[in-house]
């Protein structure tokens, strides 16, 4: 009872999807500090390696659902046996990822359960709240952090009242890690057809056309970043050049997006993309807060830049201060006369 949940995602090959397991590590974290078990709901058919896969981040119970009609997604049936279960069980905070999954399903188990649902959370935290008005003191609540006003501001939402607390959170802004590899939870069967009814399968998915995708920034372990300052998207390809030649991904601000410099699965930030890698080249950009919590736990960041003032200078290991369209040339040549 009153446990932290975390809806995890399948993916085409039979996984937990990546955001799921970066909200399975929060959700521990949330649970410890609460006091309370973390539990994690799998609908799906044959999911590979489940429990290895869940309980060394640190989850307590997994609730799964298996019937080949469940997978792929479908939104009758999983929103039947999430809200069903939810009943059931009356947790206090559950978690969806900001994923087209999640955003379908999560709004719909917050309606049927007339509770509140925060969307696209870059961060979550455990706090109180005082109601002055209402003369009360809300415990620990779940503050459920996102941008707001197009990023201008950073909102902190509550829901003091419904539960469960329900958000959804952006993939990449959580980081997955490791509870304890000997930690075991236990394993509990969902009755499909008691949370069901025949009218949940009405729709039959008949055929299913799936594309690669074709731009992965998320788990680049090199980009080549552009903002405005690159100038044009004629430029921005000195960018591509660099990052072909030295096996990196290329990422842009939202304003070269909105600039038509680069397209937008390329945008890096509050907005848009959350990534880590080993090497981050920051080219032209300013360095707006609302990019820098997109990339700043990059392991090592380079600025190149005109404006040595710039506020991304600070957060960078290293500065050039140049025209890109001179260093970047440069970059790659010397790049090319030395590597094997």
């Amino acid at each position: 009872m009153n446990n932290v949940f975390v809806y995890c995602e399948i993916t085409e090959d039979q996984l937990i999807a990546d955001v799921s397991l970066e909200l399975c590590s929060k959700g521990r974290k949330l649970a410890n500090e609460l006091g309370v078990n973390l539990e994690a709901i799998v609908i799906g058919d044959e999911v590979k390696n489940l429990e290895q896969q869940l309980y060394p981040l640190g989850v307590d119970v997994i609730h799964q659902a298996k019937d080949a009609r469940l997978f792929p997604f479908s939104t009758l049936p999983h929103t039947s046996i999430v809200v069903n279960l939810f009943k059931q069980e009356n947790p206090q905070i559950a978690l969806f990822g900001a994923t087209s999954v999640g955003r379908d399903l999560a709004p719909r188990v917050a309606s049927t359960l007339r509770c509140g649902l925060t969307a696209d959370c870059t961060s979550l935290e455990i706090g109180e709240h005082e109601d002055k008005k209402a003369g009360k003191t809300y415990q620990n609540l779940l503050y459920q952090i996102r941008p707001a006003f197009g990023g201008n501001i950073i909102a902190t939402i509550v829901n003091p009242e419904t539960r469960p607390q329900m958000a959804t959170v952006r993939e990449g802004v959580m980081k997955k890690e490791v509870f304890n590899e000997n930690h075991k939870g236990i394993l509990k069967s969902i009755d499909v057809k008691k949370f069901t009814n025949d009218v949940d399968f009405v729709c039959e998915i008949i055929n299913r056309q799936i594309e690669q995708q074709k731009i992965n920034i998320k788990n680049a372990g090199i980009i080549v970043s552009g903002g405005y300052g690159v100038g044009s998207k004629d430029n921005f390809q000195k960018l591509f050049d660099l990052a072909a030649a030295i096996g990196g991904e290329v990422g842009a601000t939202r304003a070269a997006v909105d600039g038509g410099f680069a397209e937008p699965e390329r945008q890096i930030g509050q907005t848009g993309v959350t990534v880590r890698p080993k090497l981050y080249i920051a080219c032209g950009i300013s360095g707006a807060v609302q990019h820098r919590a997109g990339m700043e736990e990059s392991a090592k960041i380079i600025s190149i830049n005109t404006d040595e003032k710039a506020p991304i200078n600070a957060l960078a290991d290293y500065t050039i201060i140049g025209d890109l369209n001179e260093v970047l040339p440069k970059m790659i040549k010397y790049y090319r006369a030395n590597s094997k």
